[in-house]
């Protein structure tokens, strides 16, 4: 009987390491996938947008990487898909562009190629106001839950995340959320990011501090500039912007 119950007894504690044996550190590979007809469909009469339709696909998709540990990340590139053909509002993927996170001191730093100019955007980590809810999804095999925010006044974000993975961060510069952000939409651009795999390996220091340039600015900063360049532009000049929020 004694035996019975120390066996018990050890079934029990294992169960209980294993409910908060969080995942701490790894390398997520993200599916970007943007509807590039979608912003032409509202005006398809339009002779010029009948053409582009036409010898343009309809989506385009890329693989992004988000490496990761309980205290930092990095997201960029990981591979350009060779068959795409790119609208020009959407943008052409840069492969210097990268966004770090630093969870200890609540900063970001993020390099962008904006037209000509390459940016490094410094500041600290943004305050969204998540909206989370009951809704949940599988992806990658975890189940996450739904949050919805809004960037630049009107344009809703909807995620989901797992709280099996508690590290607050995300695709592009989207996080403070309890967990890591496995899928991503961003409906008024069309643009979806998912997770299609999830590797249990540990980024180097190295890896987590990548060299970053570009003319140094804040997030308010960089708004103020594209706001100028980008007045008369209507339309796309919104979207233009909108991508560079995210």
């Amino acid at each position: 009987m004694k035996t019975v119950y120390i066996f018990l007894l050890s079934i029990l504690v294992l169960a209980a390491k294993a409910q908060t044996n969080f995942i701490q550190f790894g390398r997520v590979e993200y599916e970007k996938k943007v509807n590039q007809h979608k912003p032409l469909e509202d005006d398809a009469d339009d002779v010029w947008n009948k053409e582009r339709m036409k010898v343009i696909p309809k989506f385009v998709s890329d693989t992004y990487e988000l490496r990761f540990n309980n205290t930092k990340s990095v997201y960029k590139l990981a591979k350009e898909n060779p068959d795409n053909k790119y609208m020009m509002w959407g943008g052409k993927p840069s492969e210097t562009d990268g966004v770090v996170t630093d969870l200890q001191t609540q900063t970001i730093s993020s390099q962008k190629d904006i037209f000509e100019n390459t940016y490094l955007i410094k500041d600290s980590v943004r305050n969204l106001e998540w909206k989370i809810s009951d809704e949940t999804r599988e992806i990658a095999g975890f189940e996450c839950r739904k949050a919805v925010t809004k960037i630049c006044d009107s344009v809703y974000v909807v995620a989901f995340y797992t709280d099996q993975i508690p590290v607050s961060v995300g695709p592009e510069s989207f996080g403070g959320l309890p967990g890591l952000i496995l899928g991503l939409a961003v409906p008024r651009l069309y643009t979806t990011w998912f997770a299609t795999k999830l590797e249990m390996v540990e980024p180097s220091m190295t890896q987590l501090s990548p060299n970053q340039k570009g003319k140094k600015v804040n997030r308010q900063q960089m708004m103020v500039e594209l706001q100028k360049g980008l007045k008369d532009w209507g339309n796309e000049g919104a979207q233009r912007m909108w991508i560079s929020q995210l």
